[in-house]
C-alpha cells in the first residue's frame, strides 16, 4: 500500500507526537507499505517555520525522512496541471495539492484534517 503522509502526520511521527495513533504508527512503520513525503510538505514548513509558527530544522527533517526510507515526492507539471481540476472544498494550497498528488499517484492520503476526507475515500483521517 502506498502512504503519502499530509505535513501534519509527517511532523507527528517524526517527534513521536501523542496525536499519532498506535494503528497509524503501525501502518506507517510496516515495510510491506510505501510511505510518500511530498515536497509540498517541506514547502509548508519553510513558510510556517519563517512566519515564525513553528521552530523546525529543515535539515534535520530532511535528515529523518531519509533515514526512516520514506521516498520524497517532487511535485511535477501533471501534479500542477491536475490541480486545476480539484473541487474547491478546501482553501489551503498545500493540502489541495497533497490531495492532487494523492490522487495521481495514487496513494492513501493519511490526514489530521477531517475537512480532507470530503474529497474521497482515499484520504484517510487519522
Amino acid at each position: 500500500m502506498q502512504l503519502l503522509l499530509d505535513t501534519n502526520v509527517l511532523l507527528w511521527a517524526m517527534s513521536n507526537d501523542k496525536r499519532l495513533a498506535r494503528d497509524t504508527a503501525k501502518l506507517i512503520l510496516d515495510p510491506q507499505n510505501r510511505v510518500i513525503v511530498s515536497a509540498v510538505s517541506f514547502w509548508e514548513v519553510s513558510v510556517k517555520k519563517s512566519l515564525g509558527k513553528i521552530s523546525i530544522s529543515l535539515e534535520d527533517l530532511k535528515n529523518n525522512v531519509e533515514e526512516c526510507q520514506f521516498d520524497l515526492l517532487p511535485i511535477t507539471a501533471e501534479h500542477c496541471i491536475k490541480l486545476s481540476d480539484l473541487p474547491q472544498l478546501h482553501r489551503d494550497p498545500f493540502d489541495r495539492m497533497l490531495v492532487t498528488q494523492s490522487k495521481l499517484e495514487p496513494a492513501i492520503l493519511l490526514t489530521g484534517d477531517s475537512f480532507l476526507a470530503s474529497y474521497g475515500d482515499f484520504v484517510v483521517v487519522v
